[in-house]
Order: C-alpha cells, then structure tokens, then sequence
C-alpha cells in the first residue's frame, strides 16, 4: 500500500484517476508541456499519464504522487519513485515537475526531503537515483542542491516526444550518504 507523506508545506498524496483535471491545471500554469527538456502531460496526454502511473503502482514497481500545497489545497506537481527494485533495495525519483507558480518555493525541496526520508528510512533503500536532460540546468543544478552526486551521463537515454534522442544525466544517494544529506536538506528547510 502506497503511503501518504506530510510536510509543513507540501503532502505527497497517492495519485488517484480523479486527480487528473488538477494535474493538468497545475501543468497549465507555465504551460509545461510545452517543455522539450522533460515530459509534462497536457490536455492530449493527462488520461494515459495518469493510467501509466497507476499501472505502475499495480505492478509494484512506481508510487506516485500528486503534490498538494498545504496553504491552499491545491494540486501543484507531481513525483514519483519508479523503477523500484525491493530485492536490491533501490529505486528512483523521477517524473517530478511543478507549476511554474510553486517553482524556487520550497515545495520541491521539501518534496524531495519527504520521498528520501521515506526511501532511506521506512523502504530501508541502500540507492535512489535521480535523472535529468543533459540540457535541463535547472533541474541538474536543483538535484545538486539536494546533496546528490553527479555519476556520469547516459547517452541516448530515451527519445523524448519531438524525436530528440536525450543523454540524461544520472545523480545518486546512497545510504551512507544520507544522513549528511538530511541534515543539508533540514538546514535548508529551515528545521
């Protein structure tokens, strides 16, 4: 069963089909999809988004979540572990995107503190990943920010929807890393 996860700003609730207009909603402030670096749904993709998360979630190997602003109730993003593997205790985060609104907000870095205080705590990871366009700065400089650690570049990862063939940067943290990267991410947090 997949939990819920609470923060002072942000709750990472399971994402459910219902949620599928406010994630859009959300996606539309920035009009996000409109972006080559990473996958967003839009109008024409939110239904089999949605589906494919849920599949994900039945098979055992994706949670995924909607991120709700505390403040206002409202759906602001979505992220997700994926490719979890409980044999080899790891997994990734991935499919993260947020409404240009609650972007450089604290909503991700809180976000990302509650999905790793999850994978390393509670699911006892011993690895999470996390992988990014080689071309998306923004978000490379923000899995820095975390504390995580640049291990190379995976060319011709995957082919994004405009048939670009992407090299991804991939980041990790490991156990014995994590409770330096906490005590980073809590400091930030203010905590």
């Amino acid at each position: 069963m997949q939990p819920s996860l609470h923060g002072q700003l942000v709750d990472l609730l399971p994402m459910q089909a219902e949620h599928a207009p406010q994630l859009l909603q959300a996606a539309a402030d920035g009009e996000l999809w409109n972006m080559t670096v990473t996958v967003v749904p839009g109008p024409d993709t939110i239904a089999r988004y949605v589906a494919t998360a849920l599949q994900g979630r039945q098979a055992g190997t994706v949670m995924p979540f909607v991120i709700v602003r505390k403040s206002t109730g409202a759906i602001v993003g979505s992220t997700r572990f994926w490719k979890i593997d409980r044999l080899n205790r790891k997994m990734e985060i991935g499919h993260t995107w947020l409404g240009a609104s609650a972007q450089r907000s604290g909503v991700n870095t809180e976000a990302k503190w509650l999905l790793l205080t999850h994978a390393f705590e509670a699911m006892h990871a011993v690895r999470v990943q996390l992988t990014t366009d080689e071309l998306n700065d923004k978000s490379r400089a923000a899995i820095l920010r975390l504390g995580a650690v640049q291990e190379g570049i995976v060319r011709h990862e995957r082919i994004m929807p405009d048939g670009r063939k992407r090299n991804s940067v991939r980041f990790s943290i490991i156990d014995t890393e994590w409770a330096a990267v906490k005590a980073g991410l809590e400091r930030r947090l203010g905590r």
